[in-house]
């Protein structure tokens, strides 16, 4: 059975040691992920500095197999004023890449127009700038033009400031507008309201819960399609749930067939995918369809999430792990937004379903050999540093090793187009 292909992480990134690519996600109005901030973390801070950030992020970007990511999805890249000048970015098509330009010093404050030339030659290049809201004082006049985003850190910002810097940048620039930091649904509202097109921070997936929350007809199907395929059912009793359910055996055969599982023939019914692949094998593919059920409240962003989790996790387990347990890990990424995605906590969520022990030792007790996994997954989207070293330490993995993983999982879920 052909797999998704693999590439040695070894012979993929040469980024120096200690130097991990984390990531955050950026949404739009529809809640589906606008980009991506990509940005050094690196576990030996005292040789860290932006402009190695945007030598190590430029080389990440430019590799030809990373193509999907950078071509699907807006990356937008912190820079130092002296990283600016570095050769790297001829090695990056500069239409999908944002540079996030820092404010300078207070005591080089009267240099800026002398650093005016070189930002209009980036943007005459064709790279969009993004700039944090000191870009709309009096000082910066002149920058303000080459804004294509302007952005506002929620923890930084007071609440009853935000309105006002918000209808300055509106009333003086046609940048578009960023919350960054937005960490709860309260301050998504409020920063909606007042016109913000653009949001980056992890508010989405966290759950919400409703008290009587049932499983709806499109989850409960999914969920009835894992248990026999869990259960070894015969494909006639399985292919029953599909015939109810044309939506569920589209995607199913959607996925199967995607650039990212590389068939090299097409897959046309659920028992041709049987026979080439098994009923094991269709477990984690079977898990991979509750990222894509038709529910309206959910953020796209959800299941796009789940998905780079579920393939990271996979990647990060291939030198660790058996197949069938690397399998097991996909599944543990893809489910660990289970209770996002049901709104019910991961206890209830993780009932309705029959999975191995192990996953749910992860999921629900935070325990067994696929917990760490998870938390290192995690810690790739976090701001947690200290969590993110811990997971990575414990694991052992070669920072080259999970920057590869890390940008597959993202170019991979850009295949699958969730």
């Amino acid at each position: 059975m052909p797999e998704p292909q693999k590439t040695s992480p070894t012979k993929t990134l040469h980024t120096g040691s200690n130097r991990v690519i984390a990531r955050q996600a950026i949404l739009d109005e529809a809640r589906t992920v606008f980009g991506y901030e990509l940005f050094d973390r690196s576990l030996q801070g005292a040789e860290h500095n932006a402009a190695s950030d945007a030598q190590l992020l430029f080389n990440a970007l430019s590799m030809a197999e990373n193509d999907s990511l950078a071509s699907r999805k807006t990356i937008f890249i912190n820079c130092t004023h002296d990283s600016l000048a570095g050769g790297h970015l001829d090695l990056v098509a500069p239409e999908r890449v944002v540079l996030e330009i820092p404010p300078l010093p207070l005591s080089q404050v009267d240099e800026i127009a002398n650093y005016l030339p070189n930002l209009q030659e980036l943007k005459r290049r064709g790279f969009r700038l993004a700039f944090d809201y000191s870009i709309l004082t009096r000082s910066y006049e002149s920058w303000l033009p080459l804004a294509s985003f302007i952005k506002f850190d929620l923890s930084i910002l007071k609440p009853e400031a935000i309105g006002s810097f918000v209808k300055l940048a509106q009333a003086k620039s046609q940048a578009l507008l960023i919350a960054e930091k937005v960490e709860s649904h309260k301050q998504y509202d409020m920063v909606k309201d007042l016109g913000v097109k653009l949001y980056q921070g992890y508010w989405f997936a966290k759950p919400v819960i409703v008290e009587g929350q049932s499983i709806r007809p499109a989850q409960a199907n999914i969920i009835r399609l894992i248990d026999m395929v869990r259960k070894q059912s015969s494909t006639s009793e399985s292919e029953e749930v599909l015939k109810h359910d044309p939506m569920l055996s589209f995607n199913l055969l959607r996925f199967i067939n995607s650039a990212g599982f590389g068939m090299r023939t097409e897959v046309t019914s659920f028992k041709h995918a049987v026979m080439i692949l098994g009923l094991n094998r269709l477990f984690k593919w079977a898990a991979l369809l509750m990222t894509t059920s038709n529910l309206d409240d959910m953020p796209p962003a959800v299941g796009a999430t789940a998905v780079v989790r579920g393939r990271l996790m996979e990647l990060l387990a291939l030198e660790r792990l058996s197949p069938e347990d690397c399998d097991n890990a996909f599944v543990v990424g893809v489910f660990s937004l289970l209770d996002t995605m049901l709104g019910m906590s991961m206890e209830s969520a993780l009932a309705t379903v029959a999975l191995p022990q192990q996953v749910v030792d992860a999921l629900l007790h935070h325990s067994g050999p696929l917990a760490p996994f998870l938390d290192l997954t995690v810690a790739c989207e976090s701001a947690d540093d200290a969590a993110f070293a811990s997971a990575i330490k414990s694991l052992g993995l070669n920072s080259n090793h999970v920057n590869w993983a890390h940008l597959q999982a993202l170019a991979w879920a850009e295949t699958l187009a969730v």
